[in-house]
């Protein structure tokens, strides 16, 4: 079949994007589900800093790609052996196909699915297929198992959360990401108890996903830091308590002030390891670090290693929040529908596929918090 979507052929064009034009709009070709897999048509997709990431090339994959990772959408086609889902069912994406045999699945830590990440890296599903091609007969490579910039996609049934249909899919595609990640990484990573006070870095969509499931925790105080103090009114209406400029020489300072000598738990949700540094010394004894963004390979996280024993600090990875996707995505959206996790307010706008390169240097800006395509 044939389907319109963004393809990323070169890695490191300059901005701004609406310019260089990284991301090509173009009709391809498209293979029906194989065994295993689904047809979707997608329904919103978001624009995140990771496929950003892999834009500038920051975080380096194979090329040429059809990008897009956060997304929803309605099955319109399964393949043999697909047991799980049908026609018309509501879906949404996760960005790591899940095998639930290697041993990271069966320790209940799927984000770290080992067969998953092999396939992410080489851009195809779990099967080895590639079913995107262009019009040249050129085999397209598999944005993290989804590939959500495009009208339809095809993807592993591992790659997709069934979910109910009450709820827009445009705000469904939110959970994919932004709010599994975020929310994940106090619930299910940091696992933030009643009056404990936290801190995050970076007011984008992950990290007010993150100020969200603070509050849904009872944390306090909740603590928001970014450059942009455009940002500031909005995190306060996510849940934080206060908020504090980033950059400054006085940002840790009025940090620990307001925790009382340092934060239980320093989200950090930028990408930047100088952040990372940063939030680890703006815990307090005994306290928590959690790594969710992704600096680029050669950078180098360096603290004082005597910290880590003299007071006990811990520091943690997090990976698509520690979640498990089929557990998580319904748990979340139960959440949101019953208020205790505001996701409407990280909607900023929808757009056509053919505005993403100018909704990238948005994104970039610090303009737009999360931007969904709508097909």
């Amino acid at each position: 079949m044939e389907t319109k979507a963004a393809v990323l052929y070169e890695l490191g064009k300059s901005e701004p994007f609406q310019q260089s034009k990284p991301m090509v709009i173009e009709s391809l070709s498209l293979d029906g589900p194989g065994t295993g897999e689904i047809l979707v048509e997608v329904v919103g997709a978001g624009l995140c800093h990771s496929d950003l990431s892999v834009i500038n090339g920051s975080r380096p994959r194979v090329m040429p790609m059809v990008m897009g990772h956060e997304a929803s959408g309605i099955v319109q086609e399964v393949g043999k052996g697909v047991t799980d889902f049908t026609k018309d069912d509501h879906v949404v994406f996760s960005f790591v196909p899940i095998c639930g045999r290697c041993k990271p699945c069966l320790s209940g830590r799927p984000a770290l699915c080992e067969k998953g990440a092999v396939a992410n890296v080489d851009g195809c599903l779990l099967s080895g297929h590639r079913p995107f091609k262009n019009h040249s007969g050129t085999e397209l490579h598999q944005h993290l198992g989804v590939s959500a910039f495009s009208q339809f996609t095809v993807t592993a049934q591992e790659s997709a959360v069934k979910i109910t249909k009450d709820i827009p899919l445009e705000k469904a595609a939110l959970f994919g990401c932004a709010v599994m990640t975020g929310s994940g990484a106090v619930i299910n990573t940091a696992n933030v108890s009643p009056g404990e006070s936290v801190v995050v870095f970076g007011m984008g969509g992950v990290g007010l996903s993150a100020i969200m499931a603070a509050k849904a925790s009872g944390a306090f105080p909740i603590i928001g830091v970014d450059m942009l103090e455009s940002k500031f009114d909005i995190a306060t209406q996510a849940g934080a308590h206060h908020m504090v400029k980033a950059g400054t020489d006085k940002t840790l300072d009025e940090i620990r002030e307001l925790t009382h000598g340092g934060a239980d738990f320093a989200i950090e949700a930028v990408g930047s390891e100088k952040v990372l540094m940063e939030a680890y010394a703006a815990t307090g004894r005994g306290g928590t670090t959690v790594s969710i963004g992704l600096p680029h390979p050669s950078k180098e996280f360096v603290i004082s290693a005597t910290t880590i024993v003299a007071e006990e600090r811990t520091i943690k990875g997090c990976y698509m929040g520690s979640s498990v996707p089929a557990l998580d995505i319904p748990k979340f959206i139960g959440m949101y529908q019953a208020g205790i996790l505001p996701v409407d307010l990280l909607l900023s706008r929808e757009i056509k596929l053919n505005e993403i390169n100018s909704a990238f240097d948005d994104l970039h800006s610090g303009k737009e918090i999360r931007q969904i395509i709508r097909f």
